[in-house]
C-alpha cells in the first residue's frame, strides 16, 4: 500500500510540472515566468523592409513560436510616422515583461521608458542568447526602433522608419543600443531605443553603423 501510494504521488507531481511546462515559452515551468520579450536572433533577409508593422509583428509570432512562446500575440517595437502616427510604446500591452530565462526587464511602460533592466546580459534572443555588442569582434547592438527616447514617433521631414519599414535601399531609421554603450558617455549613446539613425536601409548598410537588423519583440 505504500510503495502504491508513493507511485501514485511521483505521478502527481510529474503531471503538474507538465502542466507548467504549456506553451507559455521557455521558462514556463514551475515558478517560471513565460518570456514575454526578446530580441530577434536574425534579420529576415531585407534589411529594415519587414513588410511594414504587419509584417515585423508576424515575424516576432514566428520566432516566438519556434521558441514555444506562441501562445501569446507578440508585437514589434517600432514606430511609424504619417497620418496617423503609431508609437512603439503603444503597441506592446502594459508589462511585465521577461526574457527568455525569465528575468524582468521591466515592470510597466513607464519603466520600460525610465528605469528599467535592459542590458547586454538581460536583452537576450527568443532563444535565450546574448547579442554581440559595443567591443564584441562584430558590433550588433543597433536595434531598429524608430522612435524617440519615450517609444513615440518622431516628427519631420526625415525619414525615421525606413518608409515605415518597406525600404531596403536607400533611407534611414533610428536605432537603440541594447548594451547600452556607444562611443561616449552621452545619453543617447546609452539609450536602448533611440541613439542615432543608421546610413541606410539595407543589411550592408544597418552593419556599417553597427547593427544587424534586429528589433525587439514584447508579448501583449
Amino acid at each position: 500500500m505504500i510503495r502504491r501510494q508513493t507511485r501514485l504521488l511521483v505521478l502527481s507531481l510529474a503531471a503538474v510540472a507538465l502542466a507548467g511546462c504549456g506553451s507559455g515559452g521557455p521558462m514556463s515551468s514551475l515558478g517560471a515566468k513565460p518570456m514575454s520579450f526578446f530580441v530577434t536572433s536574425v534579420n529576415p533577409g531585407q534589411g529594415a523592409n519587414f513588410g511594414g508593422l504587419a509584417g515585423a509583428d508576424n515575424y516576432c509570432q514566428s520566432l516566438a513560436a519556434k521558441a514555444g512562446a506562441g501562445g501569446r500575440t507578440w508585437r514589434a517595437y517600432l514606430s511609424t510616422t504619417g497620418s496617423p502616427a503609431v508609437n512603439a510604446r503603444d503597441r506592446i500591452g502594459k508589462g511585465p515583461w521577461y526574457n527568455a530565462k525569465g528575468a524582468m526587464v521591466a515592470a510597466n511602460i513607464d519603466e520600460l521608458h525610465g528605469s528599467n533592466m535592459l542590458s547586454k546580459q538581460s536583452a537576450l534572443t527568443e532563444t535565450g542568447q546574448t547579442i554581440m555588442g559595443s567591443g564584441d569582434a562584430v558590433t550588433m547592438h543597433d536595434i531598429l526602433t524608430g522612435s524617440s527616447p519615450d517609444g513615440r514617433a518622431v516628427s519631420g521631414d526625415k525619414d525615421t522608419t525606413c518608409g515605415n519599414w518597406t525600404k531596403s535601399g536607400d533611407g534611414s531609421a533610428i536605432v537603440g543600443h541594447h548594451d547600452r554603450k556607444g562611443l561616449d558617455d552621452s545619453a543617447p549613446a546609452k539609450s536602448w531605443n533611440s541613439s542615432h539613425a543608421t546610413q541606410g536601409c539595407g543589411m550592408d548598410a544597418l552593419k556599417k553603423t553597427g547593427g544587424a537588423g534586429l528589433m525587439y519583440c514584447f508579448a501583449q
